[in-house]
């Protein structure tokens, strides 16, 4: 049985430089507040506003480091309340995806594109995936057992790269949907 941490990952944003620069001003830094379960990723003291056509969410975390492009990652749940119409993709495909507005203590930042709700999926390093037997790109089924709520999560995509460790990522709809708790392990099913 082979089985992973599965953990719920929060809306949050990753910004651009260019995008920092304009919410918190000229050549502002991320405050690390905590690392995540990935190496070199963390969440930031820093929070901004997500405006949509109806609504905000106000206290959105940022996620560092700063990455190439702005990026804001919402549950489903979450898009729809404040009016957007995000499609669900891999972290980095934001093409077409919908837009938003950003607003941080300095200035705002309106996205034409950038807003998804991120497809489920398991980082592994090389030697996980030979153990799990499965290959980067490839779409498993996770098995998750909780107490009433035990589901099994079709459509989760298998990211394999030496720079990440073993955890699978579900968003707060997910979670909440398979009642987990902390420590939650699931067991990969490859087809």
């Amino acid at each position: 049985m082979a089985k992973v941490l599965v953990e719920t990952s929060a809306r949050h944003i990753h910004v651009s430089r260019e995008a920092l620069d304009i919410l918190f001003g000229e050549g502002y830094e991320l405050t690390p507040k905590k690392d995540l379960s990935q190496p070199g990723q963390f969440a930031c003291e820093e929070r901004v506003t997500v405006v949509g056509p109806k609504k905000e969410l106000a206290g959105v975390s940022i996620l560092g480091p700063v990455r190439p492009e702005t990026q804001v990652e919402l549950s489903l749940t979450d898009a729809r309340s404040i009016g957007i119409s995000a499609p669900v993709r891999e972290s980095g495909d934001i093409k077409g995806s919908a837009g938003c507005k950003l607003v941080g203590p300095k200035g705002e930042v309106e996205l034409t594109e950038g807003v998804i709700a991120a497809k489920r999926h398991i980082h592994m390093t090389p030697e996980d995936a030979e153990a799990f037997g499965v290959k980067d790109t490839q779409v498993v089924k996770v098995e998750v057992e909780s107490n009433g709520r035990s589901l099994i999560f079709g459509d989760v995509i298998v990211r394999v790269s030496p720079k990440y460790a073993l955890a699978m990522h579900i968003d707060t709809d997910e979670s909440n949907a398979a009642g987990m708790a902390p420590g939650t392990m699931g067991e990969v099913i490859a087809d």
